[in-house]
């Protein structure tokens, strides 16, 4: 029910943010923030360092790119951002609800400080959306955190943008942008340059040390679980060594879908019912 803009009651009850509304509703009750999209950069002082290295870090960037780098996740190898690489996108970790990791910290040793001298940045990475790319309407199923770009190469278009909750947004150099990912969202390219930003994963402030905690807390155990690796060497989570597993009948359900709308919804349901039946007799 947040926001302007809404999934169709069908399409959402099964979206993964679905499943993370008891926990999510624990950080919206005691967030500081005022509730919309959009979020006052201003607020967050202590990310002041980002942007005002933004060239710097946008050498770093560039080095990465050049190295062909930034890329899409292997073998699936990247539980959170999956369906993404479909429509184009790619990515650079720097860091996911951990320390750096070993590639970054030799690629970009500068931008790897930086965010580790913020506490407040739990995740980080190198995004790019190339010309003709584009990320589907969707919401990001973890309330606990909210998102921050800061533009490094860009069209500094109206063409490229991202829409947040119906507010449309463009990307320019050295500018920064912060907005709450939980609401629905979805970015296009239709300019003839490669889009990259910085991307992070911000600290949802709490009003409680109690509810920052359990926040840190659940992050450290989930969020890290989904940790994905940019070459070998890098650190990858639990989710993710599994997740080629969990796909593959992902692609099983796709075949019967291909052949059996119905046959599909049908199987659909009832997984889901019997997970639901499950936690009930738990509870």
């Amino acid at each position: 029910m947040r926001g302007k803009v809404r999934f169709a009651f069908w399409r959402q009850i099964s979206d993964h943010s679905t499943f993370l509304a008891p926990v999510n509703a624990v950080f919206y009750l005691f967030s500081t923030l005022k509730r919309g999209a959009y979020i006052d950069a201003s607020s967050f002082p202590e990310l002041a360092p980002l942007k005002a290295n933004w060239k710097t870090i946008r050498d770093e960037a560039m080095a990465v790119d050049a190295a062909q780098k930034i890329a899409a996740a292997e073998n699936y190898g990247d539980i959170g951002f999956n369906s993404f690489f479909k429509t184009g996108w790619r990515r650079f970790y720097l860091k996911w609800y951990d320390n750096p990791h070993p590639s970054a910290l030799a690629l970009c040793p500068v931008t790897t400080r930086l965010l580790q001298e913020i506490p407040t940045v739990r995740a980080a990475m190198f995004a790019q959306l190339p010309p003709g790319a584009s990320l589907v309407r969707h919401r990001d199923p973890y309330a606990g955190s909210i998102r921050y770009h800061l533009g490094l190469v860009t069209a500094s278009s109206p063409s490229c943008y991202i829409e947040v909750d119906g507010e449309k947004y463009y990307w320019r150099d050295g500018e920064e942008v912060m907005f709450d990912e939980t609401y629905i969202h979805y970015a296009k390219n239709e300019t003839a340059i490669s889009r990259i930003v910085l991307f992070c994963d911000i600290e949802r402030p709490m009003r409680y040390r109690w509810a920052a905690a359990f926040n840190r807390a659940f992050s450290n155990v989930v969020l890290r679980a989904a940790t994905s690796p940019n070459e070998t060497g890098d650190r990858t989570g639990f989710l993710n060594r599994v997740f080629k597993y969990i796909y593959a009948i992902r692609r099983l359900g796709k075949r019967i879908k291909a052949w059996n709308r119905p046959t599909y919804y049908a199987v659909k349901w009832v997984l889901f019912g019997s997970i639901f039946a499950g936690i009930i007799y738990v509870l």
